[in-house]
């Protein structure tokens, strides 16, 4: 079978994904990926995804610093930056409360490294976004408001 970038990087973008999925808790090694991503998937809210993660007690932290603008002018390119200034961040993830998925990514930390994560996410419409960070096995949460002008998935 011939092997092209594009199928190389699938594989790999899905092998990274279950990493991840286990790194923060979600999945445990040994399970079928495909099951737990279609279960992941299915998980509406900012609420059922922390309970879904195992973080239905995460609590507001100052120490998680989530920066994004008050008004995104176009939903389909919303930048977002996370930092977490806890020790022994192992796990930053963003949720978007009002979108199909709420989960809109999830990175884990390697000991050591910078707690610092930025990307750009699409919101349907005006939503709450909470940043997630998971550290010494416990669970924190930053919040914030998001008002969409244009674009996304609806506007």
């Amino acid at each position: 079978m011939k092997q092209t970038r594009r199928t190389v990087l699938q594989m790999a973008g899905g092998s990274g994904l279950y990493a991840a999925l286990v790194g923060i808790g979600m999945v445990r090694p040994g399970t079928a990926e495909a099951a737990t991503l279609a279960e992941l998937f299915k998980v509406k809210g900012i609420k059922g995804t922390l309970a879904a993660m195992g973080a239905g007690s995460a609590g507001e932290s100052g120490d998680v610093v989530l920066n994004a603008p008050d008004i995104a002018e176009n939903g389909a390119v919303v930048p977002i930056n996370v930092t977490s200034k806890i020790p022994n961040t192992e796990m930053i993830a963003v949720l978007v409360d009002k979108n199909p998925n709420a989960l809109a990514g999830a990175f884990e930390i390697m000991p050591g490294a910078l707690a610092d994560v930025s990307m750009r996410i699409k919101m349907g419409q005006s939503s709450d976004v909470a940043a997630v960070v998971k550290a010494g096995g416990k669970f924190y949460v930053a919040k914030k408001e998001i008002k969409v002008t244009l674009g996304g998935c609806g506007g």
